[in-house]
Parts: structure tokens; C-alpha cells; sequence
């Protein structure tokens, strides 16, 4: 089996040809190229097998059309979210689609922590106040997480691994789900409004749906404690960006920490230092001196990456020995 990967970086070739330099994976080929995934570079396919591709990239029905007509019969997903893929379309063109279900849910926990701890002690701001000999306090004060309430909405693996954390730091730890995690025994289950009410801190750890999009909005916002610090490592699409931004002005945040945020697609894992950005919501974020925004980066860790590269080597070589593994969307 030849495999095209897509947007690759040099960190992503590290770790998938140490696999692939083990002997176990020694009937997959792998090629890699730059371009991200699009209905403009999916035509690069013709005459393998399947591709790689990742969460940042466009694979519409336009692309999956195209990947079909060049003879792809598998598109791996180097990642845990598939909302960026025409499932449907997948499946009428007979192409298999497997992604990584789980990697390392405390890397992207203990980046959602990071960005907690940095929004609310300003620690962004204080390292470059100090960087420029400025030691003054001002504008740096942050409130103790010890004895406040954190709202966990979704309690899978990540969101239980956020929990943890901050049942550690001393906190009360109330959550939302559909389906309540029976060995989170510490978590008082609540409803979505109620969650909203009484956190301090409420930290996203959903999947995207239709049902969810915009979970944060005017509506909800308006329900949540003045002072509430937000934080989102799951999906952009959750928050209302232009919602949050009047919130943030509003005053109704203490701060906010944002991994990902609707613009990101074209943007995120890329460098945009020499150009404008083409959208002014991003640039209003960065502008708040309580806000903290990161690259998408909650999964860049070594293990999460090791994870991720064999999930999907083990993903390529299940599809080509003819066997289901679960993986399959």
C-alpha cells in the first residue's frame, strides 16, 4: 500500500519513520508532501492508495470526489476529529475513513490547565513585561483556583483527565454529559444551565455536532458567573467567536484560554508572521490583554505523537490485511 501523506511537518516525519524503520509496517509506503489536504491538492493522489490527513484540512465532497477518482480507497485521519470530513460522501464513493479515537487525553488536558493557569495569573503578559526590565505588578493580579468550581462539559477521556486536574488543585468539579462517566465518582452531574451558573471555571472537552455548534453564544454566556474564566481545547466552532469577543468587552470574563477558534482552518500550523490577517476576529482576540490563544497545539506532546503514529500505521495495516479494528468512522 503506497500512502500519500498530506501537510506534513518535520516533527510528523520523525515519528512516523522510526515506525516505519521497525520492520512491522514494511508493506506500507509512505510519501510526504506539504500542501494541506484541499479540493485544489487532492488531484496529488493519483495513483495511491490512500492518504493522510489531518485536522486543519478541507476534505469536502469536492475533495473526497476527487481522491476517488485517483484511486484512493482510504483516508487515514492523524487525529482524533473527523468534523472537517464528508462522511457521506466517503461512503458513497467507497472510500474507508479511520481516525486516532485516542491518543493522550492528559496532553491535551494539561494544556487546557496551562492555559487556565496562564490567562489567570497573566503569566503571557508578566514574561514579557520581564523580558523589557519591567517588574511592575500591575495589571498581572490573577484569584486562586483553590476552592472554586470548574464545569468539565463533556467527561470522556480528556475532559476526565481536566477533572482530575482539578480535583488536584483543590477545586469542586461539576460536569455536563449525555452519558455520565460512572468512574468519575468525585463529579457532581448537573444540568447545562446549572453548570453554567455556579463555575468559576468552565473548560470545553466536547466534540463537535450539530447539536453543539455555538454551544457558547449570547444565551449561554449571559447565564454564566460574572468573572468566569473559559477555556476551549476541543473544537473552534463551539464558542461564537463574535459572542465572545462582546462578552470579553462586556466584562463577564476573568480571562479566557482558546487551543483552537473558528478561524483557524488556512491558518492554524503555519506562519502568518510576515502577513495580515485576512479576518479581524482573531486579531480583536489577541488584542485583550485576559485572553491566551495557542495554535492547536493541547496534542504536541511526545507521547501524544508517538500515539498518534503508530494508531495510524496500526489503522493502514488493518485496511490493507482486510480487518476492522474500531477505528472506522
Amino acid at each position: 500500500m503506497n500512502v500519500l501523506f498530506f501537510g506534513t511537518k518535520s516533527y510528523d516525519r520523525e515519528f512516523f519513520d522510526k515506525l516505519n524503520s521497525s520492520g512491522k509496517y514494511h508493506d506500507i509506503d509512505i510519501t510526504y508532501i506539504e500542501p494541506n489536504l484541499t479540493p485544489q491538492t487532492a488531484k496529488l493522489a493519483d495513483g495511491y492508495d490512500a492518504v493522510c490527513a489531518f485536522v486543519n484540512m478541507d476534505i469536502c465532497d469536492k475533495t473526497v470526489r476527487i481522491l476517488q477518482k485517483c484511486g484512493v480507497k482510504l483516508i487515514l485521519m492523524r487525529c482524533a476529529g473527523f468534523n472537517n470530513v464528508d462522511l457521506d460522501a466517503a461512503k458513497e464513493n467507497g472510500i474507508t475513513v479511520m481516525r486516532v479515537p485516542g491518543y493522550s487525553p492528559e496532553a491535551v488536558a494539561e494544556h487546557a490547565m496551562a492555559l487556565v493557569l496562564t490567562a489567570d495569573r497573566h503569566m503571557h503578559k508578566a514574561y514579557i513585561k520581564c523580558r523589557e526590565n519591567n517588574f511592575n505588578l500591575a495589571g498581572l493580579m490573577g484569584v486562586n483556583l483553590y476552592g472554586k468550581t470548574a464545569g468539565i462539559v463533556g467527561t470522556g477521556k480528556i475532559g476526565a483527565a481536566m477533572a482530575r486536574i482539578c480535583k488536584g488543585f483543590g477545586m469542586r468539579v461539576i460536569g455536563y454529559d449525555k452519558f455520565p462517566n460512572k468512574a468519575l465518582d468525585f463529579i457532581e452531574y448537573v444540568d447545562f444551565d446549572q453548570l453554567l451558573k455556579e463555575s468559576d471555571l468552565i473548560s470545553l472537552h466536547c466534540p463537535l455536532t450539530e447539536e453543539n455548534y455555538h454551544l457558547i453564544n449570547k444565551d449561554t454566556i449571559a447565564k454564566m458567573k460574572d468573572g468566569v474564566i473559559l477555556v476551549n481545547t476541543s473544537r473552534g466552532a463551539l464558542i461564537k467567536t463574535e459572542d465572545l469577543i462582546q462578552g470579553i468587552r462586556d466584562g463577564k470574563f476573568f480571562a479566557v484560554g482558546l487551543d483552537v477558534y473558528e478561524e483557524e482552518t488556512g491558518t492554524v500550523y503555519e506562519d502568518m508572521s510576515d502577513r495580515i490577517l485576512e479576518h479581524s476576529t482573531m486579531a480583536r482576540l489577541l488584542s485583550f490583554p485576559n485572553v491566551c490563544v495557542t495554535s492547536h497545539q493541547g496534542f504536541f506532546t511526545k507521547e501524544a505523537l508517538e500515539a498518534i503514529s503508530e494508531t495510524t500505521m496500526d489503522n493502514a495495516l488493518a485496511f490493507l490485511e482486510g480487518r476492522k479494528n474500531g477505528n472506522e468512522l
